[in-house]
Formats: C-alpha cells, sequence, structure tokens
C-alpha cells in the first residue's frame, strides 16, 4: 500500500504506538542509569541487587503471560494506558526505596507493568501494520532502542547536574503520564483487533507469490476452491487447528528464545570478552558494547525495507546466519578492530528477527493474537535471562570466548529453523 493511500488516523496511531514504545525505553533507562545511587542509598551489595533483578524480571514475565488475555478481552488499548501509567508511576519506587525490601517491591511493581506494555503496545504495532499492509514492526522496536539511549542521556546529565534520583524519577514519571495521555486516544480500540489480516508482503519465503487458488484481500482461501474449509467443520478439526496453532506458537517461542539468548550473551558479555580476550583498557572493551548497540539499532530501522523485499523467513534466515558469522568471527580474531567488527556484525545481524517473530505470532488469526504474542513474549524473554546466565555458568570451566560458541551454535540452528517464521 503506498504512503498516500494510508489513511491520517492510521498515522496518527503508528505516531501513537512509536510513542509507547519510546517511552517504555526511556523509563527502562531512567531506572538503569541511576542503580549505582539507588544501590547505594539502599544498601544494597551486588549479590543482593542480582537477585532483586531477577525478580523484576520474574515479574515482568507474569505481566507478559497476564496481559495477553486480559488484551484480547478488554482490548490492547486499554492494557497500553493501564501499564504505561503503571510504569510512569512505579518507575518512582526504587528512587523512594529506603532498603532491599521496599526496593524488592518497588521492582517488582515496574517490573510487572514493563512486561505488561510490552506485550500490549506490541499487539498495537501489529494491528497497525496490518493497516499498513507492509512491515513496520521493526521500526517500533528501534524507537524503543532509541528511548533507551534518550534516557540514558537524561539520567547521566541529570546526574551530572547533582540532581537526586527520586526528583529525577518524578520528572520522569510525570513526563511518563503525560505523554500517555496523549497517545491512548490515539491507538486502536478494540475494533482493530476484531478482523486479523495477513500484510501483503508475507507469504512463506518472501513477497506476495502467485498461488492456485484465490484469495480474498485479508488473505484467506476462497470457499469455492477445492479444499477450502467448510464452515461447519467437524469439531475434530477445530481441535486439530487448536494442536497446530499451540504447535506454531511454541515453535516461534523458540525461535524468539535463540534470537533473545544470543542478544543477552552480546549485551552482557562483549565488553568483559574482548577485555579478557585481548587484554584492553576498559575503555576500549566498552567498544564492543557500543559496536554491538549502535548496529542493532540500526539495523531495526532500515529491517522493515529489507524484510519487505525479502520476506520474513530470508530476514530471520539471513540475519541469524549473519549473527553467527559475527559470533565466530569474535571468536577466531586476535585483533580489536576485527574483534569490533565481529561484534557490529552480531547485533545487525540479530536486529530485525525478532520483531518477525511477534508480526508473525499477531498474524496467526482468530481473536486470541495478544495471548499468542504473549506467549512467545514469555519464552523468548527467558532466553534474554538464561543467554547471559548461561555463559557465566560455562565460564567456570571454560574460557568466556569459548563459550561464545553455544550463541554461535543456536544461531545457525536459528537459521535452519527460519521457515517456522512462514504466515
Amino acid at each position: 500500500m503506498s504512503s498516500a493511500t494510508i489513511d491520517h488516523s492510521l498515522r496518527l496511531t503508528r505516531a501513537a504506538v512509536f510513542a509507547a514504545f519510546t517511552l517504555n525505553g526511556i523509563l527502562l533507562a531512567m531506572w538503569v542509569v541511576h542503580i549505582p545511587a539507588i544501590t547505594d542509598r539502599t544498601g544494597v551489595s551486588p549479590s543482593t541487587l542480582s537477585v532483586l533483578v531477577l525478580l523484576m524480571s520474574g515479574a515482568a514475565l507474569v505481566g507478559m503471560r497476564l496481559a495477553g488475555p486480559a488484551a484480547d478481552r478488554f482490548g490492547s488499548r486499554t492494557l497500553v494506558a493501564l501499564a504505561a501509567s503503571a510504569i510512569s508511576v512505579t518507575v518512582l519506587g526504587p528512587g523512594l526505596a529506603t532498603g532491599p525490601v521496599t526496593l524488592a517491591i518497588a521492582l517488582a511493581c515496574f517490573g510487572f507493568g514493563m512486561g505488561a506494555l510490552d506485550v500490549s503496545m506490541n499487539t498495537q504495532a501489529v494491528h497497525v501494520e496490518r493497516g499498513y499492509h507492509r512491515p513496520i514492526m521493526s521500526a517500533f522496536h528501534a524507537m524503543f532502542s532509541a528511548g533507551a539511549f534518550a534516557g540514558s542521556l537524561v539520567g547521566a546529565a541529570a546526574q551530572h547536574a547533582g540532581l537526586a534520583p527520586q526528583v529525577t524519577l518524578l520528572c520522569a514519571g510525570i513526563g511518563g503520564l503525560c505523554v500517555t495521555a496523549l497517545l491512548v486516544p490515539r491507538l486502536l480500540g478494540r475494533e482493530g483487533t476484531e478482523s486479523p489480516s495477513y500484510p501483503e508482503h508475507y507469504d512463506n519465503d518472501g513477497p506476495q507469490k502467485a498461488t492456485t487458488g484465490r484469495r480474498d484481500h485479508h488473505g484467506v482461501a476462497d470457499s469455492t476452491e477445492p479444499g477450502a474449509v467448510d464452515s461447519a467443520a467437524p469439531r475434530a478439526d477445530q481441535r486439530s487447528e487448536h494442536r497446530q496453532r499451540t504447535r506454531k506458537v511454541l515453535a516461534l517461542g523458540c525461535i524468539a528464545f535463540v534470537l533473545l539468548l544470543a542478544e543477552g550473551v552480546a549485551a552482557d558479555w562483549s565488553a568483559l570478552q574482548v577485555r579478557e580476550h585481548l587484554d584492553t583498557s576498559e575503555a576500549s572493551a566498552a567498544l564492543a558494547f557500543g559496536a554491538f548497540s549502535a548496529t542493532m539499532t540500526f539495523g531495526r530501522f532500515i529491517a522493515d525495507r529489507i524484510s519487505a523485499a525479502i520476506g520474513p523467513v530470508a530476514m530471520v534466515r539471513y540475519g541469524s546466519l549473519l549473527a553467527a558469522t559475527g559470533f565466530a568471527v569474535v571468536i577466531a580474531s586476535p585483533w580489536l578492530p576485527l574483534t569490533l567488527l565481529g561484534w557490529a556484525m552480531c547485533g545487525l545481524g540479530l536486529a530485525g528477527g525478532v520483531p518477525q517473530i511477534f508480526s508473525t505470532a499477531g498474524n496467526l488469526g482468530g481473536t486470541t493474537a495478544a495471548t499468542d504474542m504473549s506467549r512467545v513474549f514469555t519464552i523468548g524473554y527467558l532466553g534474554l535471562l538464561a543467554g547471559p546466565a548461561m555463559i557465566g555458568w560455562l565460564t567456570a570451566v571454560i574460557p568466556l570466548t569459548a563459550a561464545l560458541t553455544v550463541p554461535l551454535a543456536l544461531t545457525l540452528a536459528c537459521a535452519a529453523a527460519a521457515k517456522v517464521v512462514s504466515r
């Protein structure tokens, strides 16, 4: 669909969903940049902090899992409004915490809201993508990355100015509530979720191909063709369809698990790998994460155009192969510039895969799009948590660089299984 034919209200909805993703990234970054000050204030040790972060992640998983069915029942716009308001209020909690217990409660509430917002705003993004009939999902995720970057800059500037965390987080929360009030009226209501349709660019391995059967404007087989499903299908067929749907969701979740595992490993271990493997300074080692995050953000901004040209399956396949090549370069490289190139390849390769998976999950049809996405989200998010921990355990018996063979092998497996992302 050309940009000239896109309804103005849909453009406003797209801008509102962009704002939701950006807000999510900003508020998460505002907590992260204040971790040192908050841990000093609350007397939390690094080991205790790791437990509290795990608690926050667990609460986010619960929020994701509950948000899917709730969004299907009440509409994702309602869930976006509630979740965005919740994180805008609870982001102040860590700044007001006085000890480990109060910080734990604050992080659990904040994490729950973050998880619920992740599912509900991605559900909105899927509906907007349907209206555009072309890939736009990766751009939403790019805005989250851009928001996190902007939030880190604002937080760093506030700390440099000597502002207390409570003041900065309070201002961030008030700003979040204002943004939420402005964006929610522009989101799609429940009528936008009732009749799923498939974007025109999705059909197996690439852009729309000719098929033997006719299809309507939603991509549904014409009932006059041989093999079309009778509207009065037996209950056994319905059960079979449910099983197939469940297998598809689990398969998408596994692919998301692998890609987010690799992303978590790169984000958490890239700097340390460079410092230990190449014996560089901490400043030089920090360039590894910079190379990874910069190319990932850039890749998400361009991934939609690439997906429109080659299709989601090829996007996941070749992106995973590029990421695997990046890990191989990092493992084999004896030079800093080549290692940085390897981490940059990882970021670029991993940039577009996860948005394609979430888009596929939200376009499985039926009335449970948000529930399907929440299941894929939950499985994938476990990979984001498990990856860094797995590498940490492996470093007890093998060098860190050697442990990177795990994400290398898994991304190769993901490339082989990319057909799962077909619609």
